[in-house]
């Protein structure tokens, strides 16, 4: 999990802080997602948007909103978004090499799995495959410092990983491999979600899902910002319009890299009614925005490097 793991400290934080706030506070019945079907949660609108198209509100107005789905202008990606998704590519195929191992290998051949793991990875393996086509618009200096923040998060991923693997199988010494998946790596990557039944798209993934206590866990390689809560929200209420069972805590991790190093700042959240509220909110806004092709106009400022400048720019 590496990205995934919680310090003790971080620990207590959740199971005696946030968990008992969250049960105190409650969530009001209407907003929760398995209550789809009746307003305020139920989608007003045909149209049906992919989460980021709801929590992303780099853009004030939601004018690049307008000219993807309405305009239908299409763009190419900007450095930034290419590295993010670079990036969460690595984070996630760590995790899945793990599992692969444990399953093809076995536990009586741990040590061959912990020496996987941590070896640097060949040519063609998972976590370390072609992608020419995705970084090919990167300059020279860009992508070598990507390649380099990559190899460093596998790293980082692949040794917490494997040190939480020895540190099951020392305390388990009859594990078989299911159980040592699940204690181990207790963590679903790219989950798929259907969230139609709350008005979004059919083919949504989160970053993580863990289960000790259902947690959405939403991955950041960018500064911090407020509305971020929002994608672990519609991803919390999806869970729950599909599975039926309360999703009450978030956890954006921001990663950020220094030289060879790894540095991780987890923003622990209840999603609680004002989240859910605002949510619903972005939602309908933004689902109206295309169903009735309003235009919202340019934005007063808009964020820097944003793929639909030129488009936006030339189209007030």
């Amino acid at each position: 999990m590496g990205v995934y793991y919680l310090s003790d400290e971080e620990r207590k934080e959740v199971l005696r802080g946030l968990l008992p706030r969250s049960r105190e506070l409650g969530v009001t019945e209407e907003l929760r997602g398995w209550n789809w079907f009746q307003p305020p949660l139920e989608p007003p609108f045909a149209v049906r948007p992919a989460m980021h198209e709801v929590a992303n509100r780099y853009c004030p107005t939601a004018r690049d909103l307008y000219l993807r789905r309405v305009c239908k202008v299409r763009v190419q990606p900007n450095s930034a978004m290419v590295a993010g998704s670079y990036l969460h590519g690595i984070a996630a195929a760590a995790i899945l090499e793990a599992k692969r191992l444990i399953y093809s290998m076995g536990v009586a051949r741990h040590r061959e799995i912990i020496a996987s793991l941590t070896a640097p990875p060949a040519a063609g393996s998972p976590g370390h495959q072609d992608v020419e086509d995705g970084l090919s618009g990167l300059s020279a200096d860009d992508r070598a410092q990507l390649e380099g923040r990559a190899q460093v998060l596998r790293e980082f991923q692949c040794m917490r990983v494997a040190a939480r693997i020895e540190d099951v199988l020392a305390r388990h010494p009859y594990i078989g491999e299911d159980s040592l998946v699940a204690l181990a790596i207790p963590v679903v990557t790219e989950q798929r979600l259907d969230g139609s039944l709350l008005g979004l798209s059919r083919n949504l993934s989160s970053d993580a899902l863990t289960f000790s206590e259902p947690m959405i866990c939403d991955i950041k390689f960018g500064e911090r910002r407020d509305f971020h809560r929002l994608s672990t929200t519609g991803y919390a209420l999806v869970m729950e319009s599909i599975h039926e069972y309360p999703v009450n805590i978030g956890c954006l991790v921001y990663v950020r890299f220094k030289g060879d190093r790894v540095f991780v700042e987890r923003d622990f959240h209840v999603i609680d009614d004002e989240l859910r509220q605002w949510f619903v909110e972005e939602r309908d806004e933004k689902t109206r925005l295309i169903e009735e092709e309003i235009d919202p106009g340019v934005a007063g400022e808009c964020p820097p490097h944003c793929s639909y400048a030129e488009h936006c720019k030339g189209t007030k």
